[in-house]
This record gives structure tokens, C-alpha cells and sequence, in this order.
């Protein structure tokens, strides 16, 4: 009886591997390298012989594997065809299909890394409860996954939830990594809210906590910003009038149940939320107030509990 699946989420340092029951329990969990010298060649072959060997170790026969699913870094079709994936070396190919090739199983679910993160929130974390939820990542940029009805969305390039490039400021003169100018990124990353924290004390007498701090990292921010600093609030209300209103914007379009903020940004607790559900509630019309705003709950691990939940809802 088919009642194991392997979660799989590949990053681009390590892969992260799971193994579930059949009702979404993880029974463990292990990390190999990624290998991306040579065109990412040796990334399935290494994902592949570490379910073989997990497999010997468990006493787990092929036949006893429902399905595999896997989170990976770049855009990928409903199909599992990778549209390219720069950050791991990757150029258009099914990984659904060389995933069956080299294990046998033949039920493998491919999504974006970021979407099927939101799907784990979605089932077992911070989005549970709701069928549809927008998740935004705040870490170095800004990352989203959509969920309706239980599924991702993933959009005919595979590039649906691309929320940190919404564009929210038309006259900003710098550019972003992706090549535009004025994306959300800009503004609501860890990276844009220490420059900008960085920015203000050098260029303002302010007295401020976050002079005393030689880098000034976004914990800090947050801390002043909890302990009534005047500077740190400004960071702060910048940060989440960009995203409140980059959030409001998506909701016009999705109308989801719930948003769920994660990465290294929501560590700074439910401040986080809060701050943003007042200036998205600014931006939208009636109708869309009442959202909830939830924190992701399951960290790193979110992209292998939604490979799984691929492989369990088609």
C-alpha cells in the first residue's frame, strides 16, 4: 500500500528532504548539498540515490511511495517543466519526468519553491483554516505564493505571485535587480529597510537607538521601533506603507481569505502583521477589509510540507 511521500525542497546551497505519511506527518527529515558545478547535472541524481538510500534505511519498497514533490527555485509550468532556473544552473527540461526516470515512483509534483511554501503555510501553518491565501516572503527581496481552493496558482509562465515586483512607486530613480524601477522590493525587503534605516542616520541629527548599533540590522529596527523611537518608526512606516499597499493591490485582483507574512522580517512577531494590516486596510475598498493577517509558523520547513500537499490534493 502506497502510504509514504517524499517532500523535497531544493535550495540553492542545500536540499531539504522529507518524509511523510500519507496524512502529512513527518516522519524525518535530512539535508543533502547542492551540487550546481556543471549545469546543476548532478542536482536529481543526488536527490534520487538519498530517497533510494532513505528507502534501505526505512524498508521502504517503491511501490510504498504515493508520490514525490519538490519546491524549486525558478519558474515552473503545472506540468513540472522548469522554464530555467539561473540559480541552479538549469535550462528547460521536465523535472517530473527525470525525477521518474531515476526513482521509479511515478507520481512527481514540481512547484515553484516560493508557491509551494505558501501551500505547506496553507495546510499545516500559518494559513490554516483558510482555502485561499496570499503568502509574501520578507527576506534579502521579496517573495509570494498564491493559494486558491486549496491549489497553487501558478500562472501560464509559471511566474504567478510575483509580488515583490509589483511596481508601487512610479518615480523612483534607482533600479531593481529584476530591471524595473520602483518595485515593493525596493521598499519592503530586509535589505530596502536597513538602507533606508542606514540612510537616516547618516543623513539626519535624529537622536536615535539605532545610532548606537555599528551595522543596524532589521531586529534592531524593530526593537526601536517597539521602544518608541521616532527614527525606527519612520523606517517601520515607510516598510509597511509600501507593503500594505502592494498587499491591497493584490487583493483587488486575488481576494484572498487571509495574507501570511514569512521569512526573516515576520521573526520581529505579530508588530509585523499588525503594522501592515493598517496601512493595507488604507488602500483597498470596503469590501476587502476584512482580511486576517497571519505569521508563517513553519519556517524552513514549509517547502517540503507543501511538496507533499502537491502530491495529496490532484
Amino acid at each position: 500500500m502506497a502510504n509514504y511521500i517524499y517532500g523535497i525542497d531544493i535550495g540553492g546551497t542545500t536540499v531539504k528532504m522529507g518524509l511523510f505519511d500519507e496524512e502529512g506527518t513527518m516522519i524525518d527529515k535530512w539535508e543533502i548539498v547542492t551540487h550546481k558545478e556543471d549545469g546543476g547535472e548532478q542536482i536529481l541524481p543526488d536527490i534520487a540515490a538519498s530517497i533510494k538510500e532513505k528507502n534501505e534505511e526505512k524498508n521502504i519498497a517503491t511501490e510504498d511511495i504515493l508520490g514525490i514533490g519538490m519546491g524549486v527555485p525558478g519558474p515552473i509550468t503545472e506540468e513540472g517543466v522548469v522554464l530555467k532556473c539561473a540559480n541552479l544552473g538549469w535550462g528547460i527540461f521536465s523535472v517530473a519526468d527525470e525525477v521518474t526516470r531515476l526513482t521509479g515512483v511515478q507520481k512527481v509534483k514540481v512547484g515553484n519553491d516560493a508557491n509551494v511554501a505558501a501551500l505547506g503555510e496553507q495546510w499545516k501553518g500559518g494559513g490554516r483554516g483558510f482555502n485561499s491565501i496570499v503568502m509574501v516572503t520578507i527576506g534579502t527581496g521579496v517573495g509570494g505564493g498564491i493559494v486558491m481552493n486549496g491549489k497553487i496558482v501558478t500562472g501560464s509562465h509559471g511566474a504567478a505571485g510575483e509580488i515583490g515586483h509589483l511596481t508601487v512607486n512610479l518615480h523612483e530613480t534607482r533600479v531593481c535587480g529584476c530591471g524595473k524601477r520602483g518595485c515593493l522590493e525596493q521598499y519592503s525587503s530586509a535589505t530596502a529597510i536597513m538602507r533606508s534605516a542606514r540612510e537616516k542616520v547618516a543623513n539626519t541629527d535624529t537622536p536615535s537607538l539605532l545610532r548606537d548599533y555599528p551595522e543596524i540590522t532589521g531586529k534592531e529596527i524593530f526593537d526601536a521601533y517597539k521602544a518608541g523611537d521616532d527614527m525606527a518608526e519612520d523606517v517601520v512606516n515607510e516598510f509597511a506603507e509600501y507593503l500594505g499597499l502592494g498587499l491591497a493591490h493584490t487583493a483587488q485582483v486575488i481576494d484572498p481569505e487571509a495574507f501570511v507574512i514569512g521569512g526573516g522580517v515576520s521573526k520581529n512577531g505579530q508588530v509585523v502583521a499588525d503594522i501592515t494590516k493598517e496601512k493595507y486596510e488604507k488602500n483597498v475598498m470596503f469590501a476587502l477589509k476584512d482580511k486576517e493577517f497571519r505569521l508563517a509558523e513553519l519556517g524552513n520547513d514549509a517547502g517540503m510540507y507543501g511538496a507533499v500537499r502537491m502530491v495529496l490534493v490532484d
